[in-house]
């Protein structure tokens, strides 16, 4: 797997660079790859790895069944989202390593991220949905639709390389059981079920079944990166920035504060070795700094700023507005008439649409497990209004986050808006040994994290923050907790939409 140019040389202590990007998820990306072709030299800044290094088994990403020191980001033990299978605990002790997948715990939920170079796309679901536009009012109030409909949403699909399962041979091949399972209850209860795109190659994924290329998904490969046919950025937007020559990135780099210099912004960076521990802390200036850590990394990193004084003009919706997407998961349990299959793809390819009458979306997810399992797994994004805060927390030197377990009753009601009828229907009950012993839903997580700091509230309406000329949010901590949808084509829609403004008005 290849990317186009390696990741850079480490950036240097006192170095000055145009343009600095914190992060390199969606926002990110989008933003360096416009700047470059802007004709602006740009540096990127990543906490994780550049996941180019094969390890002993001479693969980059662990298995999803068998997780080890590359799967989670600084922990002792894996916190696997399916904590529990057949009444067995199933996290493990791993070495602490600079692992793809961050399970960050906050009070009440725990955040599950990626880290390295490309972040959330290495290891999400690649499910790329475009929200219905009649729903799009409630996500992005202050944005046109129009604009986003006829211009950004296309380009951004086009350019994460967004393709469509083939329906004839979804009918048929073995590795989509599971889903069709999933169909057959769904209509039987007048559910609205729906075939959504991807950006896994659909051809790849075809070979990789009929046996005539490595299996990556359907060999369960997805939790912890996907080493072919997934189109993650560093295959996408990445390799297209890097490709002109303007873009360089440097990993195992943490930000950790930013203050005004002059004109200018002075940026402390602590260089990380793959074990977690701090080698060195450097200085280095940007004319502008575009925030693309992510929801919860921006969100933390400006609500420290502020609280501490590095950034004290930031205005106070700072940390306001986050989310979880409404996440929630459940699993059922089928009939032995009704089995799923023991080949599943991880890459899910569709959902059940009960958003209008329910206010829920429940993707129909794969259990890779390798057995028959007869179960029927979801993840559901639900119209969840809650939304809490991000605070700094003086005495224990860290940011916290409002977030209250409680706060997902809302989401477990409307995601059983559909398995409660789908199990009346079918005479089925609900899994109790997926999430602990005897808990049903898992409402202890989420993938989704949006908010924090809110479009046309903490920033102007194209991501320029109040009181800091120079300084600009570019992810997903500019939409207000829920996107209706998986959210990373929505994201990346919506740093289309903002750089263009941003290089048109500011550059």
């Amino acid at each position: 797997m290849a990317l186009a140019g390696r990741a850079t040389a480490a950036i240097g202590d006192g170095a000055h660079v145009p343009v600095l990007v914190i992060g390199t998820g969606y926002g990110g990306s989008v933003t360096a790859l416009r700047l470059a072709q802007a004709g602006v030299d740009v540096h990127m800044l990543e906490m994780g790895q550049a996941w180019e290094t094969p390890g002993s088994d001479g693969k980059i990403f662990p298995n999803t069944r068998t997780p080890d020191y590359r799967s989670y980001w600084l922990r002792t033990r894996t916190k696997q989202p399916l904590s529990n299978f057949l009444g067995f605990p199933l996290d493990k002790d791993v070495p602490r390593h600079a692992g793809i997948l961050d399970a960050e715990e906050f009070a009440g939920i725990t955040v599950y991220q990626g880290r390295g170079i490309g972040g959330g796309s290495l290891v999400n679901g690649g499910m790329a949905v475009t929200p219905r536009r009649e729903h799009f009012g409630s996500v992005l109030p202050s944005v046109n639709p129009a604009e986003m409909y006829d211009v950004y949403y296309p380009r951004a699909n086009a350019e994460l390389g967004v393709n469509h399962v083939d329906p004839a041979w979804w009918e048929t091949v073995d590795c989509y059981q599971y889903a069709r399972v999933g169909r057959k209850h769904a209509q039987r209860s007048n559910f609205a079920f729906t075939l959504v795109p991807n950006v896994y190659d659909m051809n790849y994924m075809k070979q990789e079944a009929a046996g005539t290329a490595t299996k990556s998904a359907v060999d369960g490969e997805i939790l912890y990166g996907n080493n072919h046919g997934k189109k993650s950025l560093p295959k996408t937007y990445l390799a297209r920035a890097r490709a002109t020559g303007r873009v360089r990135i440097t990993p195992l780099h943490r930000v950790t504060s930013v203050t005004r210099a002059g004109t200018r912004y002075a940026i402390v960076v602590e260089q990380l070795d793959t074990s977690g521990n701090v080698t060195a802390t450097k200085t280095v200036t940007a004319d502008r700094v575009f925030f693309a850590a992510g929801s919860v990394g921006t969100s933390k990193l400006l609500t420290k700023l502020k609280a501490t004084g590095a950034l004290p003009n930031l205005n106070g919706e700072i940390g306001k507005g986050w989310g979880d997407n409404g996440n929630v998961m459940c699993g059922r349990a089928n009939h032995l008439w009704d089995p799923t299959g023991t080949v599943q793809t991880s890459i899910p390819t569709a959902g059940i649409d009960n958003w209008a009458a329910g206010g829920a979306f429940a993707e129909v997810a794969p259990l890779p497990t390798g057995i028959e399992t007869w179960a029927s797994f979801y993840l559901s994004i639900t119209k969840n209004p809650n939304r809490a805060q991000f605070t700094w927390n003086a005495a224990a030197n860290r940011v916290d986050l409002s977030w209250q377990t409680a706060w997902k009753q809302p989401s477990i009601t409307m995601a059983k808006t559909i398995f409660d009828k789908i199990n009346s229907k079918e005479g089925t009950i609900y899994r109790t040994d997926l999430f602990g012993a005897y808990k049903i839903w898992g409402d202890h997580l989420t993938y989704h994290p949006l908010g924090g700091a809110v479009l046309n509230k903490a920033t102007d309406n194209h991501g320029r923050l109040h009181g800091y000329p120079g300084l600009y949010v570019v992810d997903g901590a500019l939409i207000p907790g829920n996107t209706t949808v998986n959210p990373f084509v929505t994201i990346t829609a919506l740093a289309e939409r903002n750089i263009e403004r941003i290089i048109a008005e500011d550059l």
